[in-house]
């Protein structure tokens, strides 16, 4: 029996969509965009500005966006590589959208996260509480761009 693994990543500018890519061609894993239904615009993003959609949806934990489309065969997978940008020192809550979406049970779940300047930090420890049942979770890592020399031995730790 062969492992089958997903790629599921958010990306509001393109950069973690790139990675997440670059990981799905290297593991030879499915890709899958989780596209939000009122997509994000620049002013949605300025962080700066208090009123600002991202801001106003981080500053609320339980703010769940609604996503697009759905996984069509979440049960088929084994592993699920879950990709974000970091948003306020956590994954964008439209990542817990995903989680608390889909029946994780005896699947194992591996973040990575893309960052301007902060790491993973608490983001990867956040996660945990939107999935319930037996899933194993393997450590969060930061991934900016794609390299697949560093893809290539991070699966290898991990797949």
């Amino acid at each position: 029996m062969s492992i089958k693994t997903l790629v599921a990543v958010f990306s509001a500018s393109g950069v973690t969509k790139k990675v997440g890519e670059e990981i799905a061609s290297i593991a030879g894993a499915d890709f899958f965009e989780i596209t939000p239904k009122e997509r994000y615009t620049a002013d949605d993003l300025n962080w700066m500005n208090k009123q600002s959609r991202s801001s106003v949806e981080m500053n609320n934990p339980s703010v769940r966006p609604e996503i697009e489309e759905n996984v069509s065969d979440m049960a088929s997978y084994d592993k699920v590589i879950i990709g974000f940008p970091i948003w306020w020192g956590v994954a964008p809550r439209i990542i817990e959208t995903f989680l608390e979406s889909y029946d994780f049970n005896d699947k194992t779940i591996i973040p990575f996260c893309t960052s301007g300047g902060s790491g993973v930090g608490r983001s990867d420890e956040e996660l945990h509480k939107n999935v319930k049942g037996n899933v194993k979770w393997e450590k969060g890592v930061q991934i900016n761009r794609p390299d697949e020399k560093g893809i290539k031995k991070w699966l290898d730790k991990v797949l």
